[in-house]
């Protein structure tokens, strides 16, 4: 059995490529999706399949149209959703990747520091497990497949 794991989470650090690595040194039989990691693709997308928008609010409106619908594609297709909610950025499309998941009945892996532990407290305790970093996500996902 081959899970798919959607990494929800900022697309500004490294986290999705350890985590990939981390499942790969472990053998874990799974493959992963998430937003579109390339920020000025993601945020130019409309005007690239619709055509210059007259002003940014419009230009922002036509992205996340679609980047919604590649989200909500992949969301709807995942086994396990793992939310990275780090310290540096805004994380308001994390929250909202994780809310979707929980509603849609999608077990979550939230990660988050301790520090931000009031911040997200109803939606951590709406999660499946909560962590604090990439490695517990992977050794959460790696007791799946235990056999003993």
């Amino acid at each position: 059995m081959e899970l798919t794991v959607y990494l929800a989470g900022e697309i500004h650090s490294n986290w999705r490529q350890e985590i990939k690595k981390l499942a790969n040194q472990k053998n874990l039989p799974v493959s992963f999706k998430g937003p579109m990691e390339n920020h000025e693709k993601s945020d130019r997308i409309g005007e690239d399949i619709i055509g210059e928008q007259p002003n940014n609010i419009l230009k922002d409106e036509a992205a996340s149209s679609i980047n919604n619908l590649r989200t909500h594609i992949w969301l709807k297709k995942a086994d396990i959703v793992v939310a990275l909610f780090g310290e540096e950025y805004k994380q308001w499309n994390t929250a909202m990747d994780a809310a979707k998941a929980i509603e849609a009945g999608i077990p979550v892996i939230l990660i988050r520091p301790e520090k931000l532990h009031h911040a997200l407290k109803e939606l951590s305790n709406k999660a499946q497990v909560v962590v604090e970093t990439p490695l517990q996500a992977i050794q959460t996902i790696e007791y799946i497949f235990a056999e003993e």
